[in-house]
């Protein structure tokens, strides 16, 4: 199975990429055959700060569960919640 074929599964979930030249905590955009496409997570701010397409044979690690990533999904949900909270 490729690495492709497997991301697929986790496509606009939250996981931990590590590629050549940086490891950062991702939301997963998009997999295709050639490129995948992922939102960078600013673990400062919990915002979106930048969208990068990588070549798959780029990636190094791929995280997909943890304390971790557990505390970032919470993170992230919880800064959902006040902004909806805010227009109510």
């Amino acid at each position: 199975m490729l690495l492709v074929h497997k991301l697929k599964q986790f496509e606009r979930q939250i996981v931990f990429l590590r590629w050549a030249t940086a490891a950062e905590f991702c939301k997963i955009k998009y997999v295709g055959a050639d490129f995948v496409e992922v939102d960078v997570i600013d673990t400062d701010t919990m915002e979106y700060c930048e969208t990068v397409l990588l070549n798959p044979s780029l990636i190094l690690e791929v995280a997909i569960g943890g304390s971790e990533i557990g505390r970032v999904v919470a993170a992230l949900s919880s800064k959902l919640s006040s902004a909806e909270s805010k227009y109510e």
